[in-house]
């Protein structure tokens, strides 16, 4: 077996773990937007923090993996892989949006949010819309 198909393998897998709780943690946040019960309200601030603190590691070796992928393929296909290069800006993005998690998580921890359910519904679809990008590129890998 090839270096490259485990870390394709490694990679997948990793993307498809982070994705679960990138998927679960606005739902959290819709709950929480909604909720008025203090007793609710530090059971969600517990399982929103043990989620996004669990699935980071995964997000991390995506990442990693990725780019050992890239490494693996070399210098030449990545210059002329243009929609790697789509694909890579998608994931940038996603990883902002992980990030920007950790700003709402912190925001609910101490009693600051101020936004609605609704942007929280929004929200939730966001990565959904770029890993169906991400995913048509990868699989189609259209000359762009």
């Amino acid at each position: 077996m090839s270096a490259l198909l485990v870390y394709k393998a490694l990679h997948v897998f990793f993307m498809i773990a982070w994705f679960a709780g990138i998927f679960y943690l606005p739902r959290l946040f819709v709950y929480h937007a909604m909720n008025e019960e203090k007793s609710c309200s530090s059971m969600l601030k517990i399982m929103e923090r043990r989620l996004l603190l669990f699935v980071t590691p995964f997000a991390l070796l995506t990442a990693v993996f990725g780019i050992l992928m890239i490494v693996e393929y070399g210098r030449e296909w990545f210059k002329y892989s243009m929609w790697l290069h789509y694909k890579l800006v998608l994931v940038i993005i996603l990883y902002l949006y992980h990030a920007y998690c950790f700003k709402l998580l912190a925001d609910f921890k101490h009693d600051r949010n101020k936004r609605s359910d609704r942007f929280y519904r929004i929200f939730n679809e966001l990565p959904v819309l770029v890993l169906l990008a991400i995913v048509f590129l990868a699989i189609t890998k259209p000359s762009l």
